[in-house]
């Protein structure tokens, strides 16, 4: 088993060596970046093709709830858009926030059985994933990941911004 190692900086430039993987929640509506989205702008800043491949996928139907999307980015380094948020924004009737952890579960299941086929696994780099706009929580939100990840032997890096 492997633990979370929190690090100060910016998760589109993961550290270490090998094969990193740069995960980040998404939603189902085929909305990339909306005020206050600085991860999916840092991203598309950086690469293009995680962005392109989200709408390409919302255009074709492809986009649901539990879903992956892994886009390769740099020889070393894929993007994967985990659709775990439904909408965006707080649902004004029953006040729930749009992440959605039981699709978190799911999208981290696909994402632990990709970083392991038939290699060492895959090192996964994150900010604190549905816990900005997706109005999740990081005490729930981080024993998924240990759950999905860390027992499973892959390593997690999250990530906070201090710029």
């Amino acid at each position: 088993m492997t633990s979370i190692a929190y690090v100060d900086g910016d998760a589109t430039s993961p550290i270490g060596d090998g094969e990193k993987v740069i995960a980040h929640i998404c939603n189902d509506i085929g909305v990339w970046g909306v005020w206050g989205a600085w991860f999916v702008m840092a991203l598309s800043t950086k690469w293009d093709r995680p962005e392109k491949n989200y709408k390409y996928a919302y255009d074709m139907d492809a986009i649901e709830l539990g879903k992956i999307q892994m886009v390769s980015v740099e020889s070393d380094i894929f993007v994967v858009n985990l659709i775990a948020q439904q909408g965006v924004g707080r649902d004004r009737l029953s006040d729930r926030e749009p992440v959605r952890y039981d699709a978190l579960v799911v999208c981290l299941r696909k994402l632990a059985k990709w970083c392991k086929i038939g290699k060492e696994a895959s090192s996964v780099h994150m900010p604190r994933i549905g816990c900005g706009l997706g109005g999740g929580r990081w005490e729930i939100v981080q024993p998924i990941i240990k759950v999905e990840l860390c027992e499973r032997g892959i390593p997690v890096t999250v990530y906070d911004w201090k710029g």
